[in-house]
């Protein structure tokens, strides 16, 4: 917190520079002559080893992470990878007063002339340099020194995929000390919640699959053992664009339930009403292909899109076996009434006018019960398809209120 008001004080100030009254000689010999006041022009092994202690024994490091790019999100490894701009900030006691060396403020010094801190993410599985690697570090009069990194990280983020495709996630990046304790070196954040998220959103390069919410930081103290060490917690809240997933996936399945459902309306006396409903599962069972591919087989539990396309595929199978219900029952009166017919008109070839009456009233007798088993598929027919709407709607209702609470 006082660093941020000495910053404050320093760049309000506005002293008068002395750069306007020194020659160009001046300047070449001025810039050499801070690095003589400071030491940086011997040999000192032991500057860059040493932690400095100014003002107390605990050595204070303010940190800035801006996320500036969301690479690549892998739900089966549950790992995120992102590009970060890492400025780390620690005061390390080297001072000059500028007026005396032709107002030079800032120097750009070599990392391995001066201690830099240790600072590891824990969360990590592979952290490389997203540009090249800058041998420098900004040395400014008043003793602090500025790294500014370019990091592509990836880290570990454990993922809630319940209501994939509409999901939010929330990853977090914890830096860390190897070998310092809380009391020897503290990791503090430079900014607050609410600039270092607005800052990230307005270098955010990449307008992919996934939107930067906000960025949150939160202090925490690991205790092991007898050391305890200071943690800085930037918890990266990130909500995924669904619409691809929408169209791609969720949309089609539905118009196919759809499909289904108006199936049902197809004269059933031949074979398209079942041929067009086993297009339909074969059509799903591929989309369940394709979710398969990238849903993780390690989640807790069933993600909601598995349910909907599972279920809807589930409707669709129970449709088809009831059409071939309907399909026999039908066939089954069809046959009666052949069987009766080709009766009756081989009865009124081989017997006399007086038995016409008897073959008369069995070729009725035959005739009813093939329309009762027509009846019969009938009053399945409509009977399925209104019980299949209502499970529908009732399906889409509740899956709808879980979906979007």
């Amino acid at each position: 917190m006082y660093l941020h008001w000495l910053l404050l004080v320093l760049a309000s100030v506005g002293w008068v520079s002395n750069a306007e009254n020194c020659s160009f000689a001046d300047y070449s010999s001025a810039y050499k002559n801070i690095f003589e006041h400071l030491g940086l022009d011997k040999n000192n092994i032991l500057m860059p080893d040493i932690r400095p202690l100014y003002w107390s024994h605990t050595t204070d490091v303010y940190v800035d992470l801006y996320v500036t790019s969301i690479i690549d999100v892998n739900e089966k490894d549950q790992s995120i990878t992102t590009q970060v701009k890492m400025i780390t900030f620690q005061l390390n006691g080297l001072f000059w007063w500028f007026e005396d060396f032709c107002g030079i403020q800032t120097i750009a010094v070599k990392k391995d002339m001066l201690w830099t801190p240790d600072i590891l993410i824990k969360e990590s599985i592979k952290t490389e340099f997203g540009t090249k690697q800058s041998p420098y570090v900004q040395l400014n009069f008043w003793g602090m020194s500025v790294s500014v990194d370019i990091l592509a990280l990836t880290t570990a983020c454990k993922m809630d995929l319940y209501r994939f495709p509409f999901d939010t996630q929330i990853c977090n990046i914890t830096l860390h000390s190897a070998v310092y304790t809380k009391e020897e070196l503290t990791i503090n954040p430079f900014s607050n919640n609410k600039s270092l998220s607005q800052e990230s959103k307005e270098l955010f390069q990449a307008q992919g699959e996934w939107e930067l919410l906000s960025i949150d930081i939160s202090d925490y103290t690991s205790n092991f053992l007898w050391n305890s060490q200071d943690l800085l917690i930037y918890q990266i809240t990130i909500k995924r664009r669904p619409l691809l997933y929408v169209m791609n996936i969720i949309l089609p399945v539905f118009v196919f339930l759809v499909l289904d459902v108006m199936s049902f309306f197809i004269d059933a006396s031949g074979t398209e009403k079942l041929s067009f409903k086993v297009t339909l599962l074969l059509s799903v069972s591929v989309l369940l292909l394709i979710l398969n591919d990238t849903l993780p087989s390690t989640s807790d539990k069933l993600p909601l899109i598995g349910i909907y396309c599972s279920a809807i595929f589930s409707l669709i199978g129970i449709s088809i076996l009831e059409t071939i219900l309907v399909n026999l029952l039908k066939a089954k009166g069809a046959e009666k009434r052949s069987v009766e017919t080709t009766a009756a008109i081989t009865g009124q070839d081989n017997v006399e006018d007086l038995q016409s009456p008897p073959d008369s009233v069995r070729d009725q007798d035959g005739m009813q019960r093939s329309l009762c088993w027509t009846r019969v598929a009938r009053i399945i027919d409509v009977t399925f398809l209104v019980l299949y709407i209502i499970t529908v709607i009732v399906f889409l209702s509740v899956l709808k209120r879980t979906w979007f609470p």
